[in-house]
């Protein structure tokens, strides 16, 4: 064989990026299922027709592995005695022959099969490749350029360092567009096997976007030095995230904030213009609940003494409003953020509730006491009828004395 051809197959390689043992696995599948038809192609017990490549000496062998029989049934696999004689002097029925095949055989149908087998092995190398690149980047933000935009459900084709992956209607932020050979970064969410192969799982609306964006934007997240402990995101709209700091010294906020803004508003071009408020975590519920629910300013946050991941919040009348947010966003974003359920009250509902709860406390505690001593009156005076039949039995001896 050319050596020429050789070169060509690692040259091939090299430019799709997989592995020459591969690829040349795939052309002796190809050159083998090319010539399948000929050689008992119906057999599916065993493979007739083999071939073996050898990349040191530059050779190719393929050969048929035919049955010796006395009548043949199965044309192609199957050898006549006589015939098989021809190959191999020791051979017996029963016995199988080898049979070698010349490239010349190949005829024009055969060559496109093999073309074909050849065309679809590389790209499942390429698929394969890519699947395991998508699979390193994992909850990591990629460089995508705009391929192609379905007019009709509006996914997006991406171009993803030499793969593709399709970026869903749902997990576009709401209001953005793209146009075809822009570049735009996305967030891989995860890569699912089923059996119709993987699925690359890319958005622009997930928290995790947000997360790493502030990661890659601020130094003091990526060193260790300031910590996310929660990410709240309605994609397009608002964003909570709370940080925290360990060394006393370092300002999460402000660290995230960055000098003049630099670092969160280089975040909110990004973004499109989304809201970002940017909080202090802290372990006191209280405390942690009142700087989510910003801007608003929270008076008193009371935990429910259940145990329970509940509480009631109150704000300045005038600031109800702020508090909740628009169509609840505020609120909601806060609780997510938090993973607590609140109930936010305007100061006038709040605290008349609990002057109320108060009173109610301390009514059924008099009324408890109330109880207490009627019970134990009720008590003394059994007792008391019990010990006087007793008294009157022991006074009638001494009356006839």
């Amino acid at each position: 064989m050319n050596s020429e051809f050789f070169e060509a197959v690692k040259a091939l390689a090299a430019e799709k990026n997989i592995s020459t043992d591969y690829l040349f696995t795939k052309i002796e599948a190809a050159l083998a299922a090319a010539m399948r038809k000929n050689y008992g192609g119906n057999n599916k017990e065993r493979e007739v027709v083999k071939c073996k490549i050898d990349t040191e000496a530059h050779t190719i062998s393929i050969w048929a592995e035919l049955e010796v029989v006395d009548e043949i049934t199965e044309p192609g696999a199957q050898i006549l005695l006589e015939d098989a004689k021809k190959l191999d002097k020791e051979a017996t029925v029963g016995s199988f022959v080898i049979k070698p095949i010349e490239l010349s055989e190949y005829g024009r149908i055969a060559a496109q099969t093999a073309k074909h087998v050849i065309r679809q092995g590389i790209r499942e190398a390429e698929r394969s490749r890519q699947i395991e690149e998508f699979r390193s980047k994992k909850q990591e933000i990629v460089s995508a350029k705009v391929a192609r935009i379905d007019p009709i459900k509006g996914n997006v084709s991406l171009d993803i360092a030499g793969g593709d992956a399709v970026l869903p209607k749902k997990e576009q932020v709401p209001g953005e567009t793209f146009t075809e050979g822009q570049h735009i970064q996305v967030y891989i969410v995860d890569v699912r096997d089923d059996e119709r192969g993987s699925k690359v799982m890319i958005s622009r609306t997930h928290p995790g976007f947000v997360r790493r964006l502030f990661e890659r934007e601020v130094p003091e997240i990526f060193e260790g030095e300031v910590e996310i402990k929660s990410v709240s995101r309605e994609a397009g709209s608002r964003t909570k995230i709370a940080v925290y700091a360990a060394d006393e010294n370092i300002d999460p906020v402000g660290a995230c904030i960055g000098p003049k803004g630099a670092r969160v508003n280089t975040i909110v071009d990004v973004l499109g213009g989304e809201k970002i408020d940017i909080i202090k975590y802290s372990d006191d519920p209280a405390e942690y609940i009142s700087a989510a629910l910003a801007p608003a300013e929270v008076s008193e946050v009371l935990v429910a003494p259940s145990g329970a991941k509940e509480c009631r919040a109150a704000v300045p009348d005038n600031q109800l409003s702020l508090a909740i947010g628009n169509k609840g966003q505020n609120a909601r974003l806060a609780a997510k953020l938090t993973g607590w359920k609140i109930d936010i009250k305007p100061e006038s509902v709040f605290y008349e509730e609990i002057e109320n709860e108060k009173a109610a406390a301390l009514e059924a505690e008099l009324a408890a006491e109330e109880a207490a001593q009627a019970a134990a009156e009720a008590e003394a005076a059994e007792e008391v009828a019990a010990e006087e039949p007793v008294a009157e039995e022991s006074a009638e001896p001494a009356s006839e004395a």
